[in-house]
């Protein structure tokens, strides 16, 4: 880098109402790259030319081969508008859907963002997750139409067509804003209600007057229009784009009309009235051009029409001439139009103007940050802003003022770790020498030649002028292979530079500062330190708080870094010296008393699992270091170590696995081995089936006798007078030892209260974590919104669970599992016993002090129940994967109680071990230790001890809570849950039946299908099954010869409808499936797939009826 440039940058890195912090965000192939290509070839960092084609920011191989963004990276670019100078810290992102873990990281280190929408295209599904983003975190976007040369060349539009397509996409987008808009001012409206009403009407009761929010709520800034001058339409691929106030300052000029009117009326339902010379309203309803088409549309159509279209060079001369563009005669001769036109373009219309003009003027400096981001940034959790430590909340001005003073406490947020090797580093890379440093070179060359001659004529002799070279020789040799290794081993060690944004104060090289872990509390951390402490004082341990040294910092300029000594507020920067103690994204501070900010928003959960090995054992250590490299080095990846010894790699889809895989290898530096994708699958139950395979209706004795097929090979295989299981379904099953018996029942959960249990499993660990202070007998103040998301949550179970069988349901749950946050509930259906209730917070009241003494033993193993369902719900009997949509009503709990016999037996003991002698009389009777002696002593001992022959009891009802569970769960219907994908198709007309053919294939189903208008595009959404989805981009695009591309996106678990137990039993299931039944059944080819991978039984056979082969001529 020019170190002109570098210095330029130092210098507006101080000045924080300079600075811009943006991202770049759309669908995929909207042209991101190529509009940020165009961005830094005007810092003359790339050639023009290759803007667009270079794909700079594009740093990996594998993203350069696929075409897609695949890493965030940033640049820094200067940028002078009139007089005064900025500093952009611009963030490229993916558009993919499953690197929208990327698109968090680079959302939060910005206050504002490019939203780019293709014009063809128009919203697609990640272009709302984007904006979607953007509004949580709480950035202002602006918009750039991009590609609009296709509605020229591609759809053959006319300018009138054009303006009409470019505003319903405005619109659209829009849509998108307002209805984020609408959700925010309802949450607002309802706490404020909420806080004047309190909390003592109830829920049902509460009448909200959103509308009057939404009338006094201002929302005129956030939509896009043109004429606000947050819209700019380009065509990044040909070098040009603009506003309209470019075209109002250039009309105004001829014209003689004021810029402000042309610029409120250039774009909307205006024309110019040419005889009156005045511009009027109502272009649509008189069948006027609009003055967007006459004065800006149509001039370029005509510039497309006389450069790419006609190619007519009389015209193309005039136009050069009315411009007052001159054009070099190689553009001007190149067979291809498309160079002219970037030529022209580029001079007339530059994009990088528009766009960065746009940034400056519409996007806020960091300085500009609003105090509502800055408390959501700091309430973690369930934690209310102003129920932090005075100090924290002092912290809030610091962000506000944005100082980098030296008394500004140091703030920073690290969204990820970059892997970079370490021979790229600034001061590994190899700098080009200046004109000074080579005559410094040339110099020291002369100086040793004259020396090595003056040793020459000082030994009189050539043979030892000989060895002296050749010694000297040898000697290099050494030195330049010792240096070699030394290269060597270098290049093997990946280093982590931090991804980060100083927030407040001034970060500087060497300095010592406070690392905050996700978990860390300022409460608990100002308690246990000194009030004054520094990073460099010795201090006590503090939980998920560590000190660390900054060994470098980095401006970072996509694919170059540079070095530098300090970075002040405001600013975008790399951090090098953190990779022992952070592993994807921290909060770093000189104070104790600032939080950790909010986890990041991510869009797409992992999904996909593979198991890893390498292909040489031994070299297993080399691939445990190379994974968990990747764990740090991506946001969204996961790995994790199987009960069966397997290392999994958890991934959010099939291109993101790919590159997780090459990741992989290129950390470990060995050959590597993947498995078959692992399918992740639920096992649920369903209500009895009314017809069967046929549809005939089921009578009762046999809909029976179907339910209860698998339940009576069971019984039948189980020992007597341990488990027992009745015609209704309720098992009823007694520990080993006979001390506790336990009846439970099976009950399908409806689907509606399952989606709702598994999108609410952040509220539930979180009211679980609530419950457990209680218990412990502390106390935490949660958020009014958080309250608020805990009561609603159990309005709407109260509103779903309907019927007699679910009376009182919500107030008798008992757990959620698995994890504690599952969706499957444990239910409480057991007379006498009141236990706390789940939601003892939001009613706050305990009544464990009005049970009897039966309740008070019970309660003692009251977490074995709980542990018992948790393990039941983890792995299902069907194939060992977790439950789903489950509720496990409790009928029956007995427990013996031995207190009174031990007690006795144990005094008996101890007085007659006493009279023997063997011990001496202990303090209690818990630390008793018996050694019988004597024959009838130990049969004395044996009959009292017969009783826990088999384990302590809250261990045997642990197994026997969970095998009651898994034994009422065979008692139903089961069925297996398949996770599902939606796909979102975007092809032409000719090609929707290979499509359909594709997804019909993979076992999908099309959901709908629209066409956007004016094109001949189709939007298809389907959903296909995950375990499916493996090589379906591939296929698709192959049937269709490129001209369907899906993206897929985890949506939800699906039931599937088939029986994987079912056999034939009515005899037209017999006439129509044959005796052995052996269609293929799809949720048995599942089942068996994932009990194979797992080693458990798998019953099928391989052969059957087999005979051995006969040829027609036999040997006599």
């Amino acid at each position: 880098m020019d170190p002109t440039t570098l210095d330029r940058i130092i210098e507006l890195q101080k000045n924080p109402a300079s600075i811009r912090n943006l991202c770049i965000l759309a669908h995929v192939d909207h042209g991101k790259t190529t509009l940020a290509d165009c961005l830094v070839a005007s810092n003359g960092i790339i050639s023009s030319r290759q803007a667009g084609k270079l794909r700079y920011l594009d740093s990996r191989e594998d993203e350069q081969i696929r075409g897609i963004t695949m890493k965030s990276s940033a640049i820094s670019l200067h940028f002078q508008e009139g007089d005064e100078d900025f500093l952009l810290n611009l963030i490229d992102s993916p558009g993919h859907v499953d690197f929208s873990s990327e698109v968090s990281t680079a959302v939060r280190l910005c206050d504002g963002a490019i939203v780019v929408v293709d014009a063809v295209e128009g919203v697609c599904p990640q272009t709302q997750v984007v904006l979607r983003q953007a509004w949580l975190e709480n950035i202002r976007p602006v918009l750039v139409i991009n590609k609009i040369d296709r509605l020229i060349v591609e759809l053959k539009f006319t300018p009138q067509e054009a303006y009409a397509h470019l505003q319903k996409i405005m619109e659209q987008v829009n849509a998108i804003t307002g209805t984020l808009f609408t959700s925010r001012v309802m949450e607002k409206q309802a706490e404020k209600t909420k806080e004047e009403q309190g909390c003592e009407t109830p829920l049902e009761d509460q009448v909200y007057d959103w509308s009057a929010g939404l009338e006094e709520a201002d929302d005129s800034h956030l939509y896009f229009s043109p004429d606000q001058g947050n819209v700019v339409f380009a065509s990044a691929l040909d070098g040009w784009g603009f506003s309209i106030r470019h075209f109002a300052l250039m009309y105004s000029e001829r014209m003689g009309i004021n810029p402000e009117v042309l610029l409120k009326t250039l774009w909307g339902d205006f024309y110019l009235n040419a005889k009156a010379k005045k511009i009027m309203k109502g272009a649509q309803v008189k069948g006027k051009k609009p003055l967007f088409v006459q004065l800006v549309l149509d001039n370029i159509w005509s510039l497309y029409n006389a450069v790419v279209t006609h190619r007519d060079k009389e015209k193309v001369e005039k136009v050069l001439a009315s411009l007052g563009v001159k054009v070099m005669a190689r553009d001007s001769r190149h067979s291809d139009p498309k160079v002219l036109l970037s030529a022209i373009c580029s001079q007339w219309l530059p994009v990088s103007q528009a766009v960065l003009s746009m940034v400056c003027n519409k996007l806020p400096s960091p300085i500009q940050i609003t105090a509502e981001r800055v408390e959501k940034l700091m309430s973690v959790g369930v934690r209310r802003f102003d129920t932090l430590p005075e100090r924290t909340q002092e912290l809030k001005n610091a962000f506000l003022q944005c100082s980098s003073n030296e008394n500004a406490p140091v703030i920073v947020f690290v969204s990820k770790m970059v892997a970079v090797e370490t021979k790229a580093l600034p001061h590994n890379k190899k700098r080009p020498l200046t004109q000074a440093k080579i005559s410094q070179c040339r110099e020291l060359a002369r100086q040793r030649h004259a020396e090595r001659m003056a040793a020459a004529q000082q030994n009189h002799s050539v043979n030892a002028l000989v060895d002296i070279q050749s010694g000297r020789l040898c000697k290099g040799d050494e030195i330049a292979t010792e240096g070699l290794k030394e290269s060597k081993t270098e290049e093997q060690r990946e280093t982590f530079i931090a991804f980060a944004r100083v927030y407040s104060g001034v970060v500087q090289k060497g300095q010592r500062i406070f690392i905050l872990g996700p978990k860390y509390d300022p409460a608990q951390g100002l308690s246990m330190l000194p009030e004054h402490c520094n990073p460099s004082d010795s201090l006590p341990e503090v939980p998920h708080l560590s000190c660390c040294s900054i060994e470098n910092i980095y401006l970072l300029m996509g694919r170059e870094l540079e070095e530098l000594e300090e970075v002040p507020s405001g600013n975008v920067l790399g951090i090098r010296g953190l990779e022992d103690f952070i592993l994807k994204s921290a909060t770093i501070s000189t104070t104790p008393a600032c939080p950790p900010f909010t986890p990041l928003n991510i869009e797409a959960s992992p999904i996909v699992r593979v198991a890893i090995e390498p292909k040489h054992p031994g070299e297993m250590p080399k691939l445990v270091r190379g994974m968990r490299l990747l764990n740090q080095a991506d946001p969204c990846a996961e790995v994790l170590i199987q009960e069966t010894g397997e290392h999994v790699l958890i991934t959010a889809g099939e291109v993101h696995l790919q590159r997780c895989l090459d990741d992989i290898k290129k950390f470990a530096k060995i050959e590597i081995s993947a498995s078959k994708p692992i399918i992740p699958f639920r096992e649920t139950v369903v209500r009895p089936p009314k017809v069967d395979m046929v549809n005939e209706d089921l009578g009762k004795q046999q809909k029976v006798a179907v339910i209860h097929q698998v339940k009576d090979e069971v019984s039948h295989g189980r020992a007597t007078g341990t488990l027992h299981v009745d015609s209704s379904g309720l098992v009823t099953l007694t520990t080993p030892n006979k001390l506790a018996t336990v009846s439970v029942r099976a009950i399908p959960l409806p689907q509606e209260v399952t989606c709702l249990l598994e999108n609410s499993s952040a509220l539930i660990r979180t009211l679980e974590q609530v419950n457990m202070t209680l218990r412990e007998g502390r106390n935490l103040d949660i958020s009014v919104r958080t309250l608020e998301a805990i009561t609603d949550l159990k309005a709407q179970l109260e509103s779903k669970l309907q019927g007699r069988k679910w009376r009182d349901a919500v107030e008798h749950i008992w757990a959620f599992g698995p994890r504690r946050c599952g969706p499957n509930i444990l239910l409480n259906k057991l007379e006498g016993y009141q236990r706390p209730s789940f939601w003892q917070y939001l009613c706050q009241e305990d009544k464990s002090g009005k049970d009897g003494a039966q309740t008070k033993n019970t309660r003692e193993f009251d977490n074995s129940i709980v542990s018992g369902f948790q393990l039941a719900t983890l792995s299902g009997p069907m194939c060992e994967e977790p439950l789903m949509g489950v509720c496990f009503c409790i009928e029956r709990w007995d427990v013996q109680s031995l207190n009174w016999k031990h007690e006795n037996t144990f005094e008996e003991m101890a007085t007659f071990q006493e009279a023997l002698g063997t011990i001496k009389a202990p303090e209690s009777t818990d630390a008793l230790e018996v050694t019988p002696t004597h024959p009838s002593q130990a049969k004395r001992y044996q009959d009292i001890t017969s009783a826990d022959c088999y384990g302590h009891v809250s261990g045997q009802l642990i197994a026997a809570m969970k095998e009651a569970c898994r034994h009422a769960f065979q008692a139903q219907p089961q069925r297996l849950m398949a996770a599902m994908y939606t796909c979102e198709i975007m092809t032409t007309a000719d090609v929707l039946g290979k499509v359909y053919g594709v997804v019909g294939k993979r076992e999908g189903r099309i959901l709908h299908e629209e066409m956007k208008e004016g094109t001949e595009i189709f939007i298809i959404k389907a959903v296909v099954p995950v375990a499916e989805s493996f090589g379906f981009a591939d296929e698709i695009r192959k049937k269709t010869s490129g001209r369907a591309s899906p993206q897929m996106v985890f949506s939800h678990w699906e039931v599937i409808s088939s029986d994987p137990y079912w056999v034939p039993t009515t005899e037209e299931e017999y006439l129509h499936f044959g005796e052995k039944a052996d269609s293929s059944n799809q949720a048995l080819k599942y089942m068996n797939a994932v009990r194979r991978r797992k080693g458990l039984y798998v019953e099928e056979k391989i052969v059957e009826h087999a005979e051995k082969q006969r040829t027609l001529s036999k040997n006599k």
